[in-house]
């Protein structure tokens, strides 16, 4: 997700525990990988554009879900 986007991992995990996006963790063996749906890449993206446009994280998602709603 991060190359697809160009969003820093640390922002990526801000969304995350901010709870605008919830990814399915899957465990293999001793390790946790995160598990992205398709909702979340469309919901980071749309954020992402709006928090590089300057507005704060909140009101990015709050944007978002509007764009996203009137697809």
């Amino acid at each position: 997700m991060l190359t697809r986007i160009d969003i820093p991992r640390k922002k990526l995990y801000y969304l995350e525990q901010k709870g605008y996006i919830k990814p399915v963790i899957i465990r293999r063996g001793n390790r946790h990988i995160k598990d992205y749906s398709k909702d979340d890449l469309v919901r980071v993206q749309t954020i992402w554009q709006f928090v590089k446009r300057g507005f704060n994280y909140q009101a990015a998602f709050d944007k978002a879900l509007d764009v996203i709603d009137d697809r």
